[in-house]
């Protein structure tokens, strides 16, 4: 089974369009596909796939519900099918914004009623226990998870949960930071969750060839990361993407790209990031 969390440590890089066209080329090679998306923003893979319409319900069952043991239903009903055949996701909802408070509620009652005094509630365990209790691996070929770009318990949950990180990075002054410090995330990810930590690769998005990109670039090469592919700057297709609630891929067959032709180049990429991927878990 493929596993993986799409993370960035800087907003706006392409981490969720980069999980959604990923989502829809594993689904188009053959995959039953599963997004969960865990990021609390309105620009999420929840509104990329429009799937979001209980995001700002509070009566409405959700992931959190069932993260903290008090659900309102059926796991299995949280999953939404999308209009990209095999790619189903599991949406975002505005209680993820209170996701560390909320475990930490849930990690109190659960440690004062166990028999055991030294018994800590495994708070980053819980989506993969939600996962497993309700034989979700076994319908699934691939899952993908997609926090927030920011570091806490939704992240932590998603890497236990899938073991593996893709690291898509901007080639920027700020994205330099992040290439930088790649050793130390992925050190600190381990630590935060206690196993080890996958890297299937490190994506540059939004290459434009200029010098400081260039030099950026040669970092990532000399890394010790693999970089599978780099994605040259695509902001029409990837703001279509948003504007029209549909993959890259959904983009270019609904002819809603004026350089469709020319963006045939950045699917095939999405094929061959996927396929590497794959190829990763044989």
């Amino acid at each position: 089974m493929i596993t993986y969390t799409t993370y960035s440590e800087a907003g706006g890089v392409g981490k969720t369009t980069t999980a959604a066209n990923l989502a829809v080329a594993h689904a188009r090679n053959g995959h039953d596909v599963l997004c969960i998306d865990l990021d609390p923003q309105e620009g999420s893979l929840s509104y990329l796939f429009d799937v979001d319409g209980e995001r700002s319900d509070g009566t409405a069952d959700n992931i959190v519900r069932h993260l903290i043991g008090r659900p309102k239903g059926d796991f299995r009903d949280l999953i939404r099918e999308t209009e990209e055949e095999g790619v189903d996701v599991i949406p975002s909802h505005n209680m993820l914004e209170n996701l560390t408070r909320n475990l930490m509620k849930a990690a109190e009652i659960e440690e004062d009623m166990h028999p055991d005094d030294d018994f800590e509630w495994p708070k980053h365990e819980q989506l993969l226990r939600v996962l497993k209790e309700n034989g979700v691996p076994g319908d699934y070929d691939v899952i993908i998870c997609d926090p927030q770009a920011t570091p806490g318990d939704a992240l932590n949950n998603a890497i236990f949960a899938t073991r593996s990180v893709l690291l898509p990075v901007e080639l920027s002054g700020k994205g330099a930071l992040s290439i930088r410090g790649l050793d130390d995330l992925v050190s600190g990810l381990e630590g935060e969750v206690g196993i080890q930590v996958g890297v299937l690769g490190v994506v540059p998005v939004g290459f434009k060839r200029t010098n400081t990109q260039q030099s950026r670039l040669e970092e990532l090469e000399s890394s010790e990361f693999d970089m599978p592919v780099v994605f040259k700057e695509r902001a029409s297709l990837m703001q279509n993407m948003w504007d029209y609630q549909t993959s890259a891929y959904g983009v270019l067959e609904d002819k809603r790209e004026p350089n469709g032709e020319y963006e045939l180049e950045t699917l095939e990429k999405y094929d061959d990031l996927a396929a590497e991927i794959e190829g990763e878990f044989e």
